[in-house]
């Protein structure tokens, strides 16, 4: 008998479907107790299916209201726990690695479309909140591999379609460091970080909450759903499981070695992005979409002992390693922008990578609003566009030096420095408009003196 080649779909999403709706109920926290929806063994090619983070509640519909009051106690919205099995029907044990190949990926049929969004600075903010503090959007639509926004027009490019979230289950023992230090963050860190006076974005880390938890199986209102809804980990940051990494170039091809917590891994992901810069920058920052990813695992017995280094005072003190796949688009030619330790005010820090990241895309952000664009487009169109992050030094005391390289050939005119005067690009003086809200909060706002108007 011919074996079958065919993809199983052992998570499929209905898009016209709320996600406590759907077939397979989703969840969106990390905690060992929920249980798994899927069962796959390792060798087979399965397809997993995804909502955007957002679950549908940020529409195509040409308005920033829906960014404004977006509901962050729902991120992410995630497929699974899928429990991974070896040939012989074993499970994935604590201490295994678990290789994660993504061997196919895309948005789903019907659905081509994406969003990036600047959240408002009282509901979420991002990397340049003080500077950018009103709800902002721009609509995205695919041609294939390409992406183009009639918000930002000018500019098209491919996108390099990841997964933002593929994660195991802690263990309850890696779960309680986590809540421990992180809620030691939230109230201490305002007192304690300096870098909390340069970097606005807040809350410093969000704790457990019942409020918009999913739970997959478990039925809301139980005792066991209240129990796991108050210890579970939000998965806003990536952590020692993985998570929510954002990192670019998981595309197709890719792998991903993760460390296994629990019996049978209870590998989660979700929270699709068509193209991201590296930083993510805006926060909502991706081109955010629906999608599918299609996977195949294998279980490396005691992977974490033989390939991974704990940093920390437990075992579980590790991070995942990743394989980057050879599919990516390729540019030849770059414009750099180059950011030091040393904030808006002038300030001197030392060898801080952050503040110098900062101060590069700021920089990139000014210059790229000489030409026709407003600086909210820019900002967004670095979050989402193909852009390279780099750390260029960080020995030479006391500047850290970080750049942000951007693709020239993404715009339909020539962005380098000229002896001549800057042009306008033809498209954008004709819709160099983008849906906004305004910023109803009193925090105050970060004013560069010399930047330009």
């Amino acid at each position: 008998m011919e074996a079958s080649h065919s993809c199983r779909v052992v998570i499929p999403i209905d898009l016209k479907k709320k996600p406590r709706e759907q077939k397979i109920p989703l969840h969106n926290r990390w905690h060992p107790d929920i249980p798994p929806v899927a069962e796959v063994r390792t060798g087979e090619v399965f397809r997993v299916e995804m909502v955007d983070f957002s679950g549908g509640g940020i529409t195509k519909e040409y308005t920033a209201e829906d960014i404004k009051y977006a509901d962050p106690s729902i991120v992410h919205y995630l497929s699974g726990p899928i429990r991974v099995l070896d040939v012989d029907g074993n499970p994935a044990k604590p201490g295994d690695l678990l290789a994660v190949e993504i061997c196919n990926l895309g948005p789903l049929p019907g659905d081509e479309w994406g969003f990036t969004a600047i959240f408002d600075r009282e509901n979420g903010g991002g990397f340049l909140t003080d500077h950018f503090p009103c709800a902002t959007k721009a609509i995205w639509y695919f041609e294939g591999i390409y992406a183009y926004s009639p918000h930002i027009p000018g500019v098209r490019f491919p996108g390099l379609t990841h997964p933002g979230i593929v994660g195991t289950a802690p263990s309850m023992e890696l779960l309680n460091i986590w809540n421990e230090r992180e809620r030691e963050l939230v109230e201490t860190g305002l007192q304690s970080l300096k870098l909390c006076e340069v970097v606005h974005s807040r809350p410093l880390a969000n704790l457990p909450s019942t409020k918009g938890c999913f739970l997959g199986k478990i039925e809301e209102g139980t005792p066991e759903w209240e129990r796991i809804a108050r210890e579970a980990a939000r998965t806003i940051p990536g952590r020692e499981n993985g998570g929510n990494c954002d990192i670019k170039n998981l595309s197709r091809g890719s792998k991903v070695y993760l460390p296994v917590f629990v019996d049978g891994a209870n590998l989660s992901t979700g929270d699709m992005h068509f193209s991201q810069g590296d930083g993510e920058v805006a926060f909502c920052g991706a081109i955010e979409m629906s999608g599918f990813l299609e996977l195949k695992c294998e279980i490396i017995r005691d992977g974490m002992k033989e390939y991974l280094t704990p940093m920390g005072p437990t075992p579980l003190h590790v991070n995942p390693i990743f394989e980057i796949g050879p599919v990516e688009p390729r540019f030849s030619e770059w414009l750099v922008f180059e950011g030091i330790s040393v904030d808006e005010s002038g300030r001197q820090h030392f060898l801080d990578a952050t503040v110098a990241y900062k101060r590069a895309v700021l920089n990139a952000i000014d210059y790229l609003s000489r030409f026709g664009y407003t600086k909210e487009q820019v900002y967004l169109l670095l979050s989402c566009c193909p852009c390279e992050g780099r750390i260029s030094g960080i020995v030479d005391s006391p500047n850290a030096l970080a750049t942000l390289a951007i693709p020239t050939s993404i715009f339909d005119q020539d962005i380098r420095p000229k002896t001549n005067k800057v042009p306008t690009g033809p498209r954008l003086v004709r819709n160099p408009d983008i849906p906004q809200c305004t910023y109803d909060g009193k925090l105050p706002t970060t004013k560069n003196p010399s930047a330009t108007a």
